[in-house]
């Protein structure tokens, strides 16, 4: 048995094909299919039924699990070597969420690759809750989003503080008004993220608090969704105020203040306790910690 063999069965299981795991693996089908039927010999099993589309048998489900696991450890003796140099470098799996990732990450990750360019980075888009269940299930390295909970297997360490704010179009009819009450809220048509969100989570117990019904009209995924409804005034919305920085400089939108919702909420990096950090790891981690509340909430 060797690495290589492993990483053939591992390439299987996911496209489910001999011949697109050779294109993957850049080998020939043949050599994909002599590599499965060693490691069958070795283990006098049936790992794979060859059946279109190609599927792993139930032995073959086992082996893959412990197959897994034998790739992590092997890929973290690399790092490990690696990290003996002087120069840090790794891969880095960021999750973040879409506004995030438009408001802070541009300006982080040119600053961090400029620096390290020998330090790839692959970012993965997500929901604030997925945030914590990603790094915890080793999905991702390390998350960038609001610190919502407590959980003793990660760390978390705030980077800056956003609130959530209504935002309207220049021809809304609330647009004339310096501050809004939380009672202008009733009946108000309102364009909101999804209920999976800090934001809403957030916005639904204010107004639950407050007794007013919202008259939803649009539920999107993304701050950068609802800035693009809202500057139709097809509604009101309340979303991170961080998100909409070049509106109000371009005057597409307006943030109408209401007391009730001037609550700061701590953004931060989040990643597992206990884990092994390469040396890439430690330096994105150090140097993310080490920037000033100003790198990440100033205007561009």
């Amino acid at each position: 048995m060797n690495i290589s063999q492993l990483e053939t069965l591992v390439t299987i299981s996911k496209t489910m094909s001999f011949r697109k795991a050779g294109e993957v693996l850049n080998l020939t089908q043949p050599a994909v299919s002599a590599q499965i039927k060693s490691l069958e010999d070795e283990f006098n099993t049936v790992l794979v039924d060859r059946n279109q589309p190609v599927t792993l048998t139930d032995r073959g489900e086992v082996f893959l699990e412990h197959t897994e696991r034998i790739l992590s450890i092997v890929e973290e003796l690399k790092q490990r070597l690696s990290d003996l140099n002087d120069t840090p470098q790794g891969h880095i799996v960021l999750g973040t969420t879409t506004s995030i990732a438009i408001q802070i990450l541009p300006r982080v990750l040119s600053y961090f690759q400029d620096q390290f360019p020998l330090i790839k980075t692959t970012i993965q888009s997500m929901a604030s809750c997925e945030v914590y269940n990603s790094v915890e299930n080793g999905q991702i390295d390390v998350g960038i989003g609001y610190l919502i909970e407590r959980n003793p297997n990660l760390i978390t360490s705030i980077l800056y503080y956003d609130t959530f704010e209504l935002v309207v179009s220049p021809d809304h009819h609330l647009s004339s008004k310096p501050v809004a009450t939380i009672e202008d809220l009733q009946d108000l048509p309102l364009i909101l993220l999804t209920g999976d969100t800090v934001g809403r989570k957030f916005v639904d117990e204010v107004l639950k608090k407050h007794k007013i019904i919202p008259n939803v009209v649009m539920e999107l995924s993304s701050s950068e969704e609802i800035k693009r409804m809202v500057e139709l005034n097809l509604g009101a919305g309340i979303i991170s105020k961080l998100a909409v920085g070049s509106e109000l400089r371009l005057g597409t939108l307006k943030i109408i203040p209401i007391i009730e919702l001037e609550v700061t909420h701590p953004v931060g990096v989040i990643y597992k306790s206990g884990k092994y950090l390469n040396s890439a790891m430690h330096q994105f981690l150090d140097d993310l910690k080490g920037m000033p509340e100003t790198q990440f909430i100033s205007s561009e």
